[in-house]
């Protein structure tokens, strides 16, 4: 069995982080699992939460993704986000300015798709407030 697992978090624009850590911790959308070396093959939707990578001693390193699909082997871990964000960089003042604008837009909106839009927009930037530092 490997020491480290392999894992790779990519975006639909490109590939953010790649490397091998001891242990990554991925939000799935059943509950929240611990991918370590040797784990057994998995796919698994991806709800909005942080995405935990812990190698060594050091602090995770701790990226919010919004989403998106996760495949697992013995020696490889692959996050497909729709959206990543290290949590370090964060700005709580400008999630706070774009939760109220995404509220003022669901008050304003004049068709469902729209309110169904900003309705999204706002759950997400509620996710993203209760992690930001």
């Amino acid at each position: 069995m490997a020491e480290k697992i392999a894992y790779e978090l990519v975006s639909p624009e490109r590939l953010l982080r790649s490397g091998e850590a001891d242990m990554v911790v991925v939000p799935g959308t059943e509950g929240d699992f611990g991918v370590l070396p040797g784990h057994a093959p998995v796919i698994s939707t991806v709800r909005p939460g942080v995405l935990e990578i812990h190698d060594g001693n050091a602090e995770a390193d701790q990226i919010f993704i919004a989403g998106g699909i996760c495949e697992v082997s013995a020696d490889r871990c692959t996050v497909l986000a729709d959206e990543a964000v290290p949590v370090v960089d964060m700005d709580r003042a400008d999630l706070e300015q774009r939760l109220k604008d995404a509220e003022e837009d669901l008050a304003d909106a004049k068709t469902d798709e729209a309110a169904h839009k900003a309705s999204i927009a706002a759950a997400l930037l509620k996710d993203m407030l209760q992690v930001a530092r």
